[in-house]
């Protein structure tokens, strides 16, 4: 059976909800994946290149929700290699419409890929083991399938958040498989601070933990909850008022994206995104001792990313996400083919406060790579 079914062009009708990775709610929670598909195909109708969208399936029948977009350089030598593509991998929560304003710009000189994470968006939402590292490996190997199913070489492997924690493990599992690996904002890398004694902190002589900025209230919304239910549990629990309560803690995705949408569409897909039978958190949780630390901080292992890896860390300037991590990392690799980059102006969603300077960043760094 060939590994990529349900190969559709968006803007066609031929996928049938049974092609759709479907479960059971009570009526009075307003989501399905169908309205998840409606919701992302209203948001993908603004690319004006070709773009094809499939279900990916995997060895063990998990499928992962993917998109294609084809570079559009028109004169090519023929004898020229293809470009390396740039493979795209969203954040906790998220899916690929959130890509809405990179997509088409990154495409122009290379293939790009995006999907949904095994357990989130459109994806298959399998069952995740408790313990971290086992989580931590369901993931990897998801990713490592769906390369091998897709038929790439090798890639340009850029994550988001949760995404970049994703993204350097599995960089680290499988090296030869990334020419250069891009972390925005990535989740995970620091160990969580101790919490010193009032006479440690007295000491001058005692190594201060740096302080962190400020969270925002939907992370420290999610944090109240996360240490008894799944992180996302109280926009399902909330029935009816779910959509209402995304608007209300997430304001600013309807904001970054007002010049496209003047509705609730962003939100909307958040909402129909996480909505859904909780698998993906269940991992995150897993692998997670509260929303803002990870079990397995990354910046233990970063040091078996091999040195001649090029690795690119961005950063919003204003992010909730302590960039000094990234300056760690460079320390650990001795500066090794390693770069640490600011956007201004820009929150924890890089792509998407400043797109234009996040493409260009992005565009520079896929233009080094053949």
């Amino acid at each position: 059976m060939d590994p990529v079914t349900a190969t559709e062009h968006l803007h066609s009708d031929c996928e049938t909800e049974s092609g759709s990775i479907g479960t059971w709610w009570p009526s009075w929670r307003p989501t399905s994946m169908s309205l998840l598909k409606t919701t992302e195909s209203k948001i993908l109708a603004c690319i004006q290149n070709d773009l094809w969208a499939r279900f990916v399936t995997l060895p063990n029948q998990d499928r992962i929700w993917t998109l294609t977009i084809p570079n559009k350089v028109v004169h090519k030598p023929a004898e020229q290699a293809p470009k390396t593509p740039l493979v795209m991998v969203h954040g906790f929560g998220g899916g690929v419409g959130l890509w809405i304003r990179n997509l088409e710009t990154l495409s122009r000189s290379r293939p790009v890929y995006a999907f949904d994470l095994l357990g989130f968006g459109r994806s298959s939402r399998p069952h995740f083991p408790s313990d971290a590292a086992e989580a931590e490996e369901q993931f990897i190997n998801s990713i490592e399938q769906w390369r091998q199913s897709v038929g790439l070489d090798n890639m340009i492997l850029l994550g988001h958040s949760l995404g970049g924690y994703l993204a350097a493990s599995y960089a680290i599992q499988y090296p030869s498989r990334v020419s250069h690996l891009i972390l925005v904002d990535p989740w995970g890398f620091p160990e969580k601070p101790t919490i010193q004694a009032p006479e440690e902190a007295q000491d001058p002589g005692t190594q201060q933990v740096a302080k962190r900025p400020p969270l925002p209230l939907w992370v420290k919304a999610v944090a109240s909850v996360v240490s008894l239910f799944n992180p996302l549990a109280v926009i399902r629990a909330a029935g009816p008022w779910g959509p209402g309560l995304v608007n209300r803690f997430r304001p600013d995705f309807k904001r970054k994206f007002e010049d496209i949408f003047d509705d609730d569409t962003m939100t909307q897909y958040i909402y129909h995104c996480n909505a859904q039978t909780p698998s993906g958190e269940v991992g995150f949780r897993a692998m997670s001792e509260s929303f803002g630390w990870a079990k397995r901080p990354m910046l233990e292992r970063v040091h078996l990313l091999p040195p001649s890896m090029p690795l690119t860390l961005l950063y919003g300037a204003r992010s909730w996400v302590d960039s000094s991590s990234g300056h760690r990392v460079a320390e650990i690799r001795d500066q090794a083919q390693t770069k640490v980059l600011l956007i201004d102006n820009a929150s924890h969603h890089v792509y998407a406060d400043q797109p234009e300077e996040f493409n260009k960043v992005v565009e520079n760094i896929c233009n080094s790579v053949n």
